[in-house]
């Protein structure tokens, strides 16, 4: 995957040898393609999308028991500047998120988890 620089220049952004991102799970990758998709189509500029991300990763503590990874930071950072730029609303995302526990937690394991319409 080739990535235009501004995206490269992401803090602490997790680069292959080939300098492309490094994913652990599917929901990285599915955020990280919602936030490219939200840049292009000018919701926010990288420089907003690198200062949201930056002050999120900012907020690390070094001595936090159970440290947040790298996405979750990302997650988090996506939907303040989703919230901020009034794309969405905090209590849409609660109630999505809330959908998505919901159906995660009826599915069986190895099955595709699937929200049904109206929940979100």
């Amino acid at each position: 995957m080739t990535l235009p620089d501004a995206v490269k220049s992401t803090p602490r952004l997790p680069l292959d040898q080939d300098g492309g991102p490094v994913f652990s799970a599917p929901w990285e990758a599915r955020v990280f393609a919602m936030t490219l998709q939200a840049h292009e189509a000018d919701v926010f500029t990288w420089s907003e999308w690198a200062e949201s991300l930056g002050a999120e990763l900012a907020g690390d503590d070094i001595h936090d028991q159970q440290p947040q990874g790298y996405y979750d930071h990302w997650l988090n950072a996506f939907e303040k500047l989703l919230t901020r730029k009034k794309v969405t609303g905090a209590d849409q995302l609660a109630e999505l998120k809330q959908a998505w526990d919901e159906a995660a937690h009826a599915t069986s394991h190895g099955q595709p988890i699937e929200l049904k319409r109206g929940n979100t």
